[in-house]
């Protein structure tokens, strides 16, 4: 692919002055340009040709998007600090500080070595730089992209292995960029580059087609352009009208991702009207859909609805002469001039007005949506660039639904996303305090899927937070993240709450077992051994003792290095001639130490089984009822409990239990639940399901019977197996 029209130093000075005329501001550049000449002087690029040939053509690029004269004067010396001994503050001083930190933050970009998008490292330092480098200031991507644009078009002096890495990088990540920053002049072309050196095969292939038919192409649509013409100027409006072509990649791209065959592109035959004003769009609209049939599902209004990156106009299918398919594009000057060259041309240099390149950034953040959120991103994820660079190509990038706020502000979405995602794009606390969702005036599931044109209001209420089942439902990285990071929190706090628990747990069966809790519970020997029970730290080891995941026996037995049952426990008793102790059996299943006969019975409000950490609660009238430890029934009542025991002798008993199933509402969910407990042969004694219309949660109770806490814990964790269940926890009340 041959590099376009060589371009001198004249050429850059003839483009600038056609918008630039103040002497200063010409000055500026002109001391850029022979600075630049001479800290490069003698360097020679790939080509053989000297150096500064690519800084005229990045000059040249910058000054056609009509941008200030301290951008082009960057584009001048972008690489001055790269590859020159000059430093920032020699530049700053010798220009100006603004100057400066625009070649430093493009030097910065380059800096790491592109590893492919597959690779862990690539969404690493890398790119998160350039994402950070726009959210400061946008020009600092302006000449970033006019440099990669020219080192495309040279690309041909390269190695094969050089061009393919290159191209891949200008895919994957400036191309990208450029859409978003709505410039499509430099997006097409970035990608019709990279096409040609990543799928050379392909790029021919497609290029042949458009060949083949150009012909009969420009044919029809020189006589359509004829018959509008005539239409529109019979109709008094003022107008430019003329065929466009559609860049090779995206034909290509549409045959690929969207399966259609060349002949079938609809765009291929296309026509671009500009006119006067907003009004005269729609007028233009009006009489080509009354001379021409449309085809129905293909009128797009982006004038009243912009896309995110400020792209505006009309677009319509009609059929014409011979059958012949036509898109038509209708629009304002200004809103070609933003299609063609997007947030440059909001920043575009205007002579005698009041530039304020700090102003310029704030309105691009306001006229791009999703710019709002570019700090924001970056902020959030500063120490993770893994996680910043999937959340924005997933959630920025590849955004295609476009919702709105009661107030009309545009969010972008990726394809998919809930109300969830909606609100917490907008703020993290609305996302967090968020109870419903009105969309389109009426109140929606928070798994609604929202589309393009939607308007979406949350309601949110002091005091709540997302549940886990969130998770399953946001499709946004961005609200994924955040979720996760609310619950972290909530987990880390509840467990904190649970430390002293969980210490009395463990000092209670020390004691159990024969030691001393003041000889073994020291926190740094604990904190020695908490990898082995798979936890992080000592908390986390507490608030497992509390939960039962993990066996205060087995902590015991790896801090005293001993393994004692209690059989010789009792044998060690007796050995110091401790009194016998005589106990009786009750129907009950457990033993009361010491005690002949005493009324005893299960509680109902925790339902223990077999294997459960249980206290005795001496009630008045009822004898013992017997609960388990973590009830909340018998905490504070400690006068009130008696140490109760398991009998060991009397294993096949059977114990009612309860569970509470919370998972998302679908078909068969019920006979699936059921289906697990049968293959565990556990009984169910009773089950009731209810289902919450709003949330689309079910909630199914369940009462069975099980021989011991072992059976119950593979029951529970079988059942968390089963497609959509989101939790398993035993019944209180």
């Amino acid at each position: 692919m041959a590099e376009k029209k060589k371009i001198t130093l004249e050429d850059v000075y003839s483009e600038v002055e056609t918008y630039i005329n103040k002497p200063e501001s010409l000055d500026l550049i002109h001391r850029a340009a022979e600075f630049a000449e001479k800290q490069h002087d003698g360097q020679l690029r790939r080509s053989g040709e000297p150096y500064v040939v690519h800084l005229y053509n990045v000059a040249y690029i910058l000054a056609t998007l009509h941008v200030g004269p301290e951008t082009i004067a960057a584009g001048f010396l972008h690489d001055t600090i790269e590859d020159t001994a000059v430093s920032k503050e020699e530049l700053g001083k010798l220009f100006t500080p603004e100057i400066a930190e625009i070649v430093e933050s493009v030097t910065k970009i380059g800096a790491l070595p592109y590893k492919g998008k597959d690779d862990p490292e690539y969404q690493a330092a890398n790119h998160r730089k350039l994402f950070i480098a726009m959210a400061k200031d946008v020009r600092v991507i302006l000449v970033k992209l006019a440099d990669r644009l020219h080192n495309m078009r040279t690309l041909q002096y390269q190695s094969e292995a050089s061009q393919k890495r290159i191209a891949a990088e200008t895919m994957d990540v400036y191309a990208p960029i450029a859409h978003r920053l709505g410039i499509s002049a430099i997006k097409n072309e970035l990608e019709d580059l990279s096409f040609f050196y990543l799928d050379r095969e392909s790029y021919y292939r497609i290029a042949k087609l458009v060949e083949m038919k150009k012909a009969e192409r420009d044919e029809s649509v020189q006589a359509m352009i004829k018959d509008i013409s005539r239409l529109l100027t019979e109709n008094h409006l003022e107008f430019r009208i003329f065929g466009r072509s559609k860049h090779l990649y995206s034909i290509y791209h549409k045959m690929e991702v969207k399966h259609k065959r060349f002949d079938e592109i609809l765009d291929l035959l296309a026509i671009r009207i500009i006119t006067k004003t907003k009004q005269n769009c729609y007028e233009v609209l009006g009489y080509i859909q009354s001379e021409y049939t449309p085809i129905p599902g293909r009128l797009k209004d982006y004038i009243a609805v912009p896309k995110t990156n400020m792209y505006q106009s009309l677009h319509t299918t009609i059929i014409g002469e011979d059958e012949k398919i036509f898109e038509i594009q209708i629009r304002t000057e200004e809103m070609d001039e933003i299609a063609e060259r997007g947030v440059a041309a909001h920043w575009r240099y205007k002579e005698g007005s009041n530039y304020d390149t700090h102003a310029r950034q704030k309105e691009i953040e306001e006229k791009l949506s999703w710019f709002r959120d570019f700090a924001q991103f970056t902020g959030e994820n500063a120490d993770d660039a893994s996680e910043l660079m999937t959340t924005l190509r997933h959630d920025v990038f590849e955004a295609n639904v476009y919702v709105m706020t009661p107030k009309g502000r545009v969010i972008d979405l990726p394809s998919g996303s809930t109300p969830i995602d909606f609100a917490y794009r907008i703020h993290t606390d609305v996302g967090h305090t968020m109870v419903g969702a009105i969309v389109n005036n009426a109140m929606v599931p928070l798994n609604t899927e929202l589309h393009t044109g939607d308007v979406v209001q949350i309601k949110t209420q002091k005091g709540t937070g997302p549940s886990e089942d969130w998770l399953k439902i946001v499709k946004s990285n961005q609200a994924r993240n955040k979720i996760r990071a609310y619950l972290t929190r909530k987990e880390n706090e509840k467990k904190s709450e649970h430390v002293e628990q969980g210490e009395k747990i463990l000092a209670d069966e020390l004691r159990r077992r024969g030691f001393d809790p003041d000889e073994y519970m020291d926190k740094k020997k604990i904190e020695n051994i908490v990898k082995e029970f798979g936890v992080f730290n000592y908390v986390d080891l507490m608030y497992g003792l509390v939960v039962k995941s993990i066996s205060p026996v087995s902590l015991v037995e790896k801090l005293t290095n001993q393994r004692r049952s209690i059989n010789e426990i009792e044998l060690s008793k007796l050995n110091r001639k401790e009194p016998s102790r005589r106990h009786v059996q009750s129907k009950t299943g457990l033993i009361i130490p010491g005690i002949e006969s005493m009324k005893m019975s299960l509680a109902q409000c925790c339902l223990p089984v077999y294997g459960d950490e249980v206290k005795g609660f001496i009630t008045k009238g009822e004898g013992v009822k017997v609960h388990r430890c973590d009830c909340a029934n018998v905490k504070g009542n400690n006068a009130r409990l008696i140490d109760v025991q398991w009998d060991e002798e009397d294993r096949e008993r059977l114990y009612d239990a309860g569970l509470v199933v919370l998972a998302h509402d679908r078909s068969f969910l019920f006979t699936d639940i059921v289906t697990v407990a049968s293959q565990s042969k556990t009984p169910i004694v009773q089950i009731t399901a209810n289902t919450n219309r709003e949330t689309l949660m079910a909630s199914i109770k369940m009462k069975i019977q099980v021989h011991n806490l072992d059976q119950l814990q593979t029951l529970m964790a079988n059942i968390k197996k089963v497609e959509s269940v989101v939790s398993v926890e035993r019944r209180t009340h």
